[in-house]
């Protein structure tokens, strides 16, 4: 095996989700690679944002989980997430602030930021006085903005596994392709060369063509049904 190379609604929980078609798959995508926490205090309220990178509905809701458990005296845990592979699913709660003035600013420095696969909560501890509905929208939204600030981002490219076919006389030709455009790779040597190899979405045609060519049709490149990396 080789390497990898790399490269305003009711006070609730508001939620959307869209149909993904396949070429949505072909994005790369930003997230976050650690998880971040810092606190602004703000007239005497303090507001504690954490940032976590998740990959999917059960990760965000057991981390939410030990969030709520991790502060249970809090006033609010309020909270924004957005997955890959395109954002259409997301989901924020104002967790008892007024609507619209905690999950919607998180939510909305996320996308400022087009981040995904990413989970952001603001726990509250009152301070004893209101900040009204314009001052929660900048103490949620600059407490998310700082600890995403202190953590790194990535880009992400989705993959999908391909199995390449090739006679023995076209290997030289065909070899240094694979190790080009895999992310990773196996080799295996029977009556014909095979390479399952991991190859970028959006650099799949590319591959392809270029493996035909190669080796005047000799050579074939067929997509693994069912595997697929993000």
């Amino acid at each position: 095996m080789y390497p990898r190379i790399d490269c305003l609604r009711q006070n609730c929980d508001y939620a959307a989700e869209g149909e993904h078609n396949s070429m949505a798959l072909v994005k790369p995508f930003k997230s976050i690679t650690a998880r971040a926490r810092q606190e602004v205090k703000i007239r005497g309220s303090r507001f504690i944002g954490t940032a976590i990178p998740v990959s999917d509905r059960d990760q965000i809701d057991h981390e939410l989980a030990a969030l709520r458990k991790e502060f249970w005296d809090a006033t609010h845990n309020c909270y924004a997430w957005r997955l890959a592979p395109d954002g259409l699913q997301y989901r924020f709660s104002d967790d008892g602030e007024p609507a619209g003035s905690a999950g919607k600013p998180i939510l909305f420095v996320m996308q400022q930021r087009e981040l995904l696969n990413t989970l952001v909560v603001v726990t509250r501890y009152f301070g004893g006085v209101k900040l009204g509905v314009g001052g929660l929208v900048r103490a949620y939204g600059d407490a998310a903005a700082e600890a995403l600030n202190t953590t790194e981002t990535i880009i992400t490219y989705p993959s999908r596994d391909f199995r390449v076919f090739t006679p023995y006389e076209d290997m030289k030709a065909i070899r240094p392709l694979v190790e080009r455009y895999a992310l990773k790779f196996e080799e295996e040597f029977l009556d014909v060369v095979t390479y399952t190899a991991t190859i970028r979405t959006d650099q799949a045609e590319e591959f392809q063509a270029l493996v035909t060519d190669a080796s005047q049709g000799r050579a074939g490149v067929v997509g693994i049904e069912g595997k697929s990396e993000e």
